[in-house]
């Protein structure tokens, strides 16, 4: 039962993970965006920062729960 908990975390988390990588790639594109006002350009970096701490997080849990789900 453990595995199957294990594997369906490994699933949300892998999913999550690519949410976050899919909104850095959007707030980046705005940062470079050279037409965006510069306040928007901030904004959008920063962003892009926040979402690459989340998309390192979701990895690193998909990965421990596809582990845990091995054994």
């Amino acid at each position: 039962m453990d595995t199957l908990k294990q594997g369906a975390n490994y699933v949300s988390e892998s999913v999550q993970g690519a949410g976050a990588t899919a909104s850095k790639e959007a707030n980046k594109d705005t940062a470079k965006d050279s037409s965006a006002s510069l306040g928007d350009r901030a904004s959008a970096a920063k962003d892009a920062a926040g979402d690459k701490m989340e998309e390192t997080k979701h990895d690193a849990s998909a990965d421990t729960n596809k582990e845990a789900a091995k054994h």
